[in-house]
């Protein structure tokens, strides 16, 4: 485990009341439930370039909305993770008893993995990446993630390239700079730079809806040349 002081500004927020509302969030309108339909969907993809990896981190775990995914494989082992230990209370309390039996849970932050060097075949990462907009906070969290899988990675985060994106720099242009900021959307140049200075290499990507929506699932190799220089 590293020795990080890193904590993201919105990260207390997730108290018991923000985490229910977070675990009916993608289950309260139609377009949300198509919506976690196709990201369950590209998930699974993600997974199957991953390997479909035997070990499992799932971080962070949110309020289990991934769970019922990832106990697709028998005999999985699945570790689920979050520094909202109100989030990680939810999902053990509303969903399946079947699916929850088959997970490990622990409360850890992202940039401090109480977990050892290796200790798993591959971090899942949905919707985190996004919410870091400094380099140096990601290139933490990717270096720690570097340190704890043995093989790979599979991350989410918004990219450029595309309408959504192209609607988002608009209204950006729009606001108080001053103001907070707590999502970015990556050049796709920049952050693939990132992975490979963190370590990583990319095995593949897959799109929610190319051209038109920001969201992008990466899946990252670890570098073990890197690996050993570190």
């Amino acid at each position: 485990m590293n020795d990080s002081n890193i904590t993201l500004e919105f990260s207390g927020k997730y108290d018991s009341k923000h985490s229910l509302e977070y675990y009916k969030k993608h289950k309260d309108s139609i377009g949300r439930r198509l919506s976690n339909i196709r990201e369950q969907s590209i998930a699974r993809k993600a997974l199957a370039i991953a390997g479909n990896p035997a070990i499992v981190l799932d971080l962070p775990c949110g309020a289990g909305r991934f769970w019922p995914l990832l106990c697709e494989k028998p005999g999985r082992t699945i570790y689920a993770s979050d520094y909202s230990l109100s989030m990680i209370m939810v999902a053990k309390k509303l969903l399946d008893p079947a699916t929850v039996k088959n997970i490990s849970c622990f409360q850890t932050s992202a940039f401090s993995i109480n977990l050892k060097a290796d200790a798993v075949d591959s971090i899942f990462c949905m919707r985190l990446l996004h919410h870091i907009v400094k380099k140096d906070h990601r290139l933490a969290l990717l270096k720690e993630f570097h340190r704890v899988t043995k093989d790979t990675v599979c991350l989410s985060l918004w990219v450029d390239g595309n309408y959504k994106a192209w609607k988002r720099e608009r209204l950006e242009l729009k606001r108080d700079h001053k103001e907070y900021k707590n999502r970015f959307v990556a050049n796709r140049q920049e952050i693939e730079s990132e992975f490979r200075e963190a370590g990583f290499n990319i095995l593949g990507l897959i799109d929610f809806a190319k051209y038109y929506s920001m969201w992008r699932i990466y899946v990252l190799r670890k570098n073990i040349s890197r690996a050993n220089e570190t």
